[in-house]
């Protein structure tokens, strides 16, 4: 079987979509030596990375990088020049796809929470996102969560929908060097104990609540324990109301905005925390909760949507829409030593539930049934 993977977040700083397609790669890589596989990647990093690592992959630059133009035109060609027997893709296929297609769709924030996109983006993906679940001969997501809504948004037959839940890297792990976390911090700004939240900075994310919550915490947790709010990330879509927050925050002092942080240097990042705030109040998965537990830092987050799932007992849950939960929250994890020493534990055996072997097996499954049922993509 020769499957072909559109690889464009690779290098793109796509946060989870790429965290998504690198680590899958990787895997499959691992556990399949006998199918073939095309990567079709758009930017030279991804090309650098992937290139003569393993006799079975061969990797292909189609440019574009613009979503508008390289898929309904540049992939499209491509895929009829050469031939394959799958294509896998995230979100959005070519509008006619001359194989059987397996798509992964993460969520359907944009169908739910139109507010939180841009008008062209929300119309882009409402429309091609739809098209491509009609089509798909199989449809991948995240979690159980995301399989239901996906099954009853589109009215589609559930016996093609699968979750394929993900994992965190294995380098994720706790840092305990001093030296190390003493980089990050000279790196970062960062000039104590600090709350890490980490996400691309748009609405969904929820950081505005974070932020007044965070800013409740004045007067309650003395000056001396009072952590500083580290809010890591690039800027994404819609950002400016939470920029805005912090900057007229009385607590603007203590909050620190990063940027975008390397992957290499995420689990000191997290190993340095005294916590993770993960308040979203919609997530088709939720994978750095995994990530902060895998590295050892309690994780706060909300109990909406997949999160729960995700993250079992070994989080402390909270209502991401009241304000003074999440700063309750951030207050019990402040104040108690004994339980953030109960998450930690607790959180890493539950990043160890998960496997990006697991879920390489089980897209590996899907590729093998679309193939069978081709007929389903045209």
């Amino acid at each position: 079987m020769h499957i072909a993977i559109d690889a464009h977040s690779v290098g793109a700083q796509l946060a989870g979509n790429e965290t998504y397609a690198v680590n899958l790669i990787e895997a499959l890589a691992e556990i399949d030596q006998s199918n073939r596989y095309t990567l079709y990647v758009t930017r030279q990093s991804a090309v650098d990375r992937f290139t003569n690592r393993w006799p079975n992959f061969q990797v292909k630059r189609t440019l574009p990088h613009t979503p508008l133009v390289r898929i309904p035109l540049t992939l499209s060609v491509e895929l009829r020049k050469n031939r394959v027997d799958v294509v896998h893709v995230q979100y959005t296929a070519p509008p006619r796809t001359p194989c059987a297609l397996v798509a992964t769709i993460h969520d359907l924030s944009f169908e739910h929470l139109p507010e939180t996109f841009k008008r062209r983006s929300r119309a882009q993906l409402r429309l091609t996102v739809r098209r491509t679940a009609k089509k798909a001969a199989q449809i991948l997501t995240l979690s159980e969560f995301s399989r239901r809504d996906i099954i009853e948004t589109y009215a589609l037959d559930p016996e093609r929908v699968f979750v394929t839940p993900p994992a965190a890297p294995s380098h994720f792990a706790p840092v305990t060097d001093v030296t190390e976390l003493r980089r990050i911090r000279m790196t970062y700004g960062i000039q104590r104990d600090y709350i890490l939240a980490l996400g691309s900075l748009q609405p969904r994310k929820n950081l505005v609540r974070l932020i007044k919550a965070y800013e409740s915490l004045r007067g309650v947790v003395s000056s001396e324990q009072l952590p500083q709010l580290v809010l890591a990330g690039r800027r994404g879509w819609l950002e400016a109301e939470t920029i805005r927050a912090a900057e007229l925050s009385e607590a603007r002092g203590d909050i620190l905005f990063t940027g975008y942080v390397p992957d290499a240097d995420l689990p000191a990042v997290y190993s340095g925390a005294l916590c993770f705030a993960y308040p979203s109040y919609f997530e088709g998965f939720g994978l750095p909760i995994l990530e902060a537990m895998q590295c050892g830092t309690p994780v706060i987050a909300g109990n909406r949507t997949s999160l729960p799932g995700v993250a079992g007992d070994a989080a402390l849950l909270v209502d991401p829409f009241d304000q003074a939960a999440i700063g309750n929250g951030l207050v019990r994890l402040i104040k108690n030593a004994d339980y953030r020493t109960e998450l930690r534990v607790k959180g890493v055996d539950r990043a160890a539930a998960f496997s990006w072997k697991n879920t390489a097996r089980l897209t590996l499954q899907a590729y093998e049934r679309a193939a069978r049922t081709p007929e389903l993509a045209q």
